[in-house]
C-alpha cells in the first residue's frame, strides 16, 4: 500500500501559492487542517495530527513547514502511532525558542531534540528570518535527519518564488520509495 502524504502547514497556514498547497492540488495530498492557524495550541495541533494519522488507510509521510516541523517533533515524542510514519520532509523549521517567538507562540518551547523514530530530511535556508541555519542544522543532527542546505531561499515559502518546487518534491519521492 502506498503512503498517504500529509501536508502540515505552519503558523498562520500556507496560502494558495505556497509550494505545500501547490503540491496538495497537483498530487491530491491531504492537508491537515488545524482549528486555529493564528493562535496554535500545541496540544490541539498534536491531537489533530494524531487523528489524521489514525484516519489514514496505511503508512503516512509528513510534509511539514515551519511550525509544522516543530509539531512533528512534539507529536513523535508522545504519540503511540509513530510506527505508521514512513518518513518526514521537514522544511524551514521555525525557531520557537527565540524570545520574541515564545511570546507569540506560547507552549511551543522547548523544541524537542530526540531522534525521530522514522526517516526524515531537514531542508533549511541560509537566510531564513525564522531560524538560524546553525540551529536548523543542529536540530537535523539531533532528530537523526538527513540535512539539506538550500542556500539563500528565505523561509522556503511562497515569498521564496519556488513555484511547484520540484527539488523539494524529489526529496519527498526518496521518502515515498523507502
Amino acid at each position: 500500500m502506498s503512503a498517504t502524504v500529509l501536508i502540515l502547514p505552519g503558523w498562520q497556514g500556507s496560502g494558495p501559492e505556497h509550494w505545500q498547497m501547490r503540491w496538495a492540488r497537483l498530487h491530491a495530498y491531504t492537508v491537515v487542517e488545524q482549528n486555529d492557524w493564528l493562535n496554535p495550541l500545541r496540544g490541539d495541533w498534536m491531537a489533530r495530527l494524531d487523528e489524521a494519522v489514525i484516519d489514514s488507510p496505511g503508512p503516512v509521510v509528513f510534509v511539514a513547514h515551519s511550525l509544522g516541523c516543530i509539531l512533528v517533533t512534539a507529536w513523535a515524542a508522545t504519540s503511540r502511532h509513530t510506527g505508521r510514519v514512513q518518513g518526514a520532509l521537514l522544511v524551514a523549521p521555525g525557531d520557537t525558542e527565540v524570545p520574541h517567538m515564545q511570546d507569540r507562540l506560547p507552549g511551543w518551547s522547548p523544541v524537542l531534540r530526540q531522534c525521530l523514530p522514522f526517516k526524515s530530511i531537514v531542508v533549511a535556508s541560509r537566510d531564513d528570518p525564522y531560524c538560524a541555519l546553525a540551529r536548523a542544522e543542529a536540530w537535523a543532527r539531533d532528530w537523526g535527519s538527513r540535512w539539506v542546505d538550500l542556500g539563500e531561499a528565505g523561509h522556503i515559502n511562497a515569498d521564496s518564488s519556488l513555484g511547484d518546487w520540484p527539488q523539494g518534491h524529489a526529496l519527498l519521492q526518496t521518502l515515498l520509495k523507502d
